[in-house]
């Protein structure tokens, strides 16, 4: 009698474990019985959340009952939208939806006026909604890894932005609007497909980082040396020949950089017109020397 029934409790765990549970809700599963408040981190400064690598191909419904969150954290997951409910969150400082596989974003962004840091690289962006302008208090901005080639002109709105990334995507010009940011002080247009750079690059006159690495351009305009907090400029991997007699007026270039963590004046991988190779090996100041000796006898 014992083992026919141990036989029929066998069966039944096997018949259970073939069928498998059923997935519950995002929101069950990410919360585990607990209460969404009981997620939220308070810090010393700001209310967060972490979603991280929780592999959600869309947001949680209640996060809009957390309006109280600050510093929102839903990088590497699967999302491939943001709702129009995400306005709802109108006291985010720092949002980060790096790494997920969004195409766009609601233009209720607009409504996030508290936001200072918003990450979106690493996505499948091929414009920026205007309405993202109104964050006027936005410092850092990350569109790098996406599929962007321009900017909406409303972006000069964006006077308190500091930090802009655009690497590694479409851009064959930099964007006029940002010419018009004169707080940034951190630029990176890497891996693009720049042709140039535009003589009124010479507006930005707070910009200490300047990084256009692995793109066309051919020769820099004169008016980059007057941007004389310039402590970090990146033209490697491009197609330049020669270099403007005025970049000698570059003094916070500490060096001929070959790390490219370092500061300094970064210029390999060039088609450089001789002298200039031999010039260059022999450091910053051998080339500024080079260089002024060259305007003095023009």
């Amino acid at each position: 009698m014992g083992t026919e029934h141990s036989k029929n409790e066998g069966r039944r765990s096997m018949v259970f474990l073939r069928k498998g549970p059923k997935l519950p809700a995002w929101e069950d599963a990410l919360l585990s019985g607990k209460e969404p408040k009981s997620l939220l981190k308070r810090g010393l400064r700001y209310v967060s959340l972490s979603l991280i690598m929780k592999g959600m191909t869309r947001m949680p419904d209640f996060l809009w009952g957390l309006p109280e969150v600050q510093k929102l954290n839903l990088s590497r997951n699967q999302l491939v939208m943001i709702p129009p409910s995400l306005g709802k969150l109108d006291r985010l400082v720092v949002l980060n939806l790096g790494g997920n596989c969004l195409k766009c974003l609601p233009k209720e962004i607009g409504l996030l006026r508290n936001l200072k840091v918003l990450f979106v690289n690493m996505n499948c962006l091929t414009e920026v909604p205007a309405e993202l302008s109104l964050c006027r208090k936005l410092e850092v901005l990350s569109l790098s890894h996406n599929c962007i080639s321009q900017l909406p002109l409303s972006f000069t709105d964006l006077t308190s932005l500091r930090k802009l990334n655009l690497s590694n995507n479409r851009f064959v010009q930099i964007p006029l609007c940002i010419f018009a940011l004169r707080s940034l002080d951190f630029l990176h247009l890497g891996s693009n497909r720049l042709e140039n750079i535009a003589e009124s690059v010479q507006y930005l006159v707070n910009l200490q980082i300047f990084i256009v690495e692995n793109n066309n351009i051919r020769t820099l305009p004169r008016s980059l040396c007057f941007i004389t907090t310039l402590e970090l400029l990146n033209v490697d991997y491009n197609a330049i020949q020669t270099l403007p007699e005025d970049l000698y007026l570059l003094r916070r270039l500490p060096r001929i950089a070959w790390n490219p963590m370092d500061k300094g004046l970064h210029i390999a991988h060039n088609p450089l017109s001789r002298p200039l190779p031999e010039v260059v090996e022999g450091g910053l100041d051998v080339l500024f020397n080079y260089l002024r000796e060259k305007k003095e006898h023009n």
